[in-house]
């Protein structure tokens, strides 16, 4: 049995390895009538570094395993040709100027530190546009670009992949099909890479397969009513964060600063709650934490912007992507705790340590986004 908990341990390692992995820029453009695009550019810096490296220039000058603003400033004038070598907007054949339209800053998306870089495009028309872009995807072919394009009232919302590497600028409204297909991916990666929503639905799960008994957790022995006990839990998550997503994406609720706050101060509650159980029937306690995930995830589905048309189907495939997500994580990590959930090392080391651990690091986040 003892294997199941190594088996266990080096499932939710993988897991984490894979979630790191993940990168994630984005490309957000408006074009006016002149044929200039003008808008910016966000790669996370854990990318520029090894894109950089990759040309044998070193950012990180001191080695201490951060990158400084001093340090990306040094190297400013580097950093911004390299990143225009590995993005491009042509015309019938021909390569639109591409400009850095001010200063570098720094950007957060999802707890992690992006570069941000202004840009402006300038072609002969507004006609016949293609986008192409290949940063990192040599160096990481789990990387992937958002773009946001919009002229007028007209968008494009598009994720560029290893195996996608361009784009046909076409401002015509994409049919019912295309806009599901688009905004359902995209709801899937954005559960993939949304940390802190993973680590609290880890931090449910861990003890879906425990009941408490004389101050000590203690396997359940009917899967059937973990199952119960889960899917009850699942579905308060998903229905509140379905609601609040919903409203803030279509604006009915404003949003707010403190939303990502309270987004870490609920994923600690849930992993300490696990080691100093204060509720053991999670239902409602997760329902009003999804309520505050739910306007997370609809602040992202703001960056990538709504299409003026189809602008509900949109919302609506973006939510059933986010539980596609969900379900795998799901499908992934219960059948394992089922499987030791009577092992005493999983009950008093494994579930508790494993608690401390997503504590800690959103304990972290709720520092940073105070």
């Amino acid at each position: 049995m003892r294997t199941l908990v190594i088996i266990f341990a080096l499932l939710v390692a993988a897991f984490s390895a894979q979630a790191h992995q993940l990168s994630t820029a984005y490309l957000t453009l408006a074009q006016d009538n002149n044929a200039t695009l003008s808008g910016n550019w966000q790669l996370q810096l854990s990318d520029l570094y090894p894109l950089m490296a990759d040309k044998g220039i070193v950012l990180d000058t001191n080695q201490d395993g951060k990158l400084s603003w001093r340090e990306l400033e040094s190297q400013q004038a580097a950093i911004q040709a390299q990143l225009l070598s590995q993005l491009a907007v042509e015309q019938g054949g021909n390569r639109c100027n591409m400009t850095v339209a001010g200063n570098m800053m720094l950007e957060s998306h999802a707890n992690q530190p992006y570069l941000w870089l202004p840009l402006e495009v300038h072609c002969s028309s507004a006609a016949g546009l293609n986008l192409f872009y290949q940063a990192m995807f040599d160096i990481n072919t789990g990387h992937k670009l958002i773009v946001n394009i919009t002229q007028s009232e007209q968008s494009i919302n598009r994720i560029l992949d290893s195996g996608n590497r361009s784009l046909a600028v076409n401002m015509q409204a994409s049919s019912m099909g295309e806009t599901a297909r688009e905004y359902l991916y995209q709801g899937i990666v954005h559960i993939l890479i949304g940390t802190d929503h993973i680590l609290f639905l880890l931090a449910l799960l861990l003890t879906c397969v425990l009941y408490r008994d004389k101050q000590q957790w203690k396997g359940i022995d009917s899967p059937k009513s973990i199952l119960i006990s889960t899917t009850w839990i699942i579905t308060a998550f998903t229905l509140a964060h379905s609601i609040t997503l919903t409203a803030t994406a279509l604006n009915w609720l404003p949003s707010s600063r403190w939303v990502e706050f309270l987004i870490a101060v609920s994923v600690v509650f849930a992993a300490l709650n696990n080691i100093f159980p204060l509720i053991t029937k999670l239902g409602w306690v997760t329902f009003g934490f999804g309520l505050l995930h739910g306007m997370g995830f609809a602040s992202v589905l703001g960056e990538l912007g709504l299409p003026a048309s189809h602008t509900l189907l949109a919302v609506v495939a973006f939510n059933v992507g986010v539980e596609l997500g969900q379900l795998f994580i799901l499908l992934l990590a219960l059948p394992v705790l089922i499987l030791v959930r009577h092992q005493w090392r999983y009950q008093r080391w494994f579930m508790p340590a494993g608690s401390a651990c997503i504590a800690l690091v959103a304990v972290q986040w709720s520092i940073e986004r105070f």
